[in-house]
């Protein structure tokens, strides 16, 4: 019997080498913690190793707001806060105040990150490129895909369709944001 899936939501915001550090670490903070437990959240940030001078304010960032950051072994050399991520963590759901981070090589290595452990929720890139984004919102395949954007923007609300809605993460029919009325 077909049916719509609304799973968990491994969301990935990846900042790119072209991005500004101000808007990103405004996105990551927003995605992350605005509502730490609804699906839309950022679960894991991607941090582009051409632009690793980002990579220390963005895991302050959000130790200093209170959430616990698992790194890869570029990401622990940071801040003696941050814990040691296992293969796991890449594909954990946290619904809580828990981020894992990784330095990947590129755009191309984001969207390889993403369609290995993510769940075609939601991802965004944060860039001030429009040809890496376009190759980014065209590659990522998931019910959302957003440029400059805070994860937390799929919500029922953000999409003028009321309270909280299922995002269907499946390719049968509707893919995205759906409520009774848009079906």
């Amino acid at each position: 019997v077909p049916v719509f899936a609304h799973l968990e939501g491994v969301c990935h915001t990846y900042v790119d080498r072209d991005a500004r550090l101000d808007m990103a670490i405004a996105l990551v903070l927003n995605g992350k913690l605005r509502r730490t437990g609804v699906c839309g959240a950022t679960e894991s940030l991607l941090v582009d190793s051409n632009a690793l001078g980002n990579l220390a304010p963005l895991v302050e960032a959000l130790l200093d707001a209170g959430c616990e950051v698992r790194g890869d072994p570029a990401t622990c050399q940071v801040d003696a806060r941050v814990k040691p991520a296992t293969e796991a963590d890449w594909s954990t759901e946290y619904l809580d105040a828990i981020i894992a981070v990784k330095v990947v090589d590129g755009v191309r290595a984001a969207i390889e990150h993403i369609a290995r452990y993510g769940s075609q929720h939601t991802d965004c890139i944060v860039t001030e490129s429009v040809p890496t984004a376009e190759l980014f919102l065209g590659a990522v395949d998931s019910a959302i895909v957003l440029h400059n954007a805070s994860t937390q923007f799929a919500d029922g609300g953000e999409f003028g369709f009321g309270a909280e809605i299922g995002i269907a993460t499946g390719k049968l029919h509707a893919r995205g944001p759906v409520g009774v009325e848009q079906l």
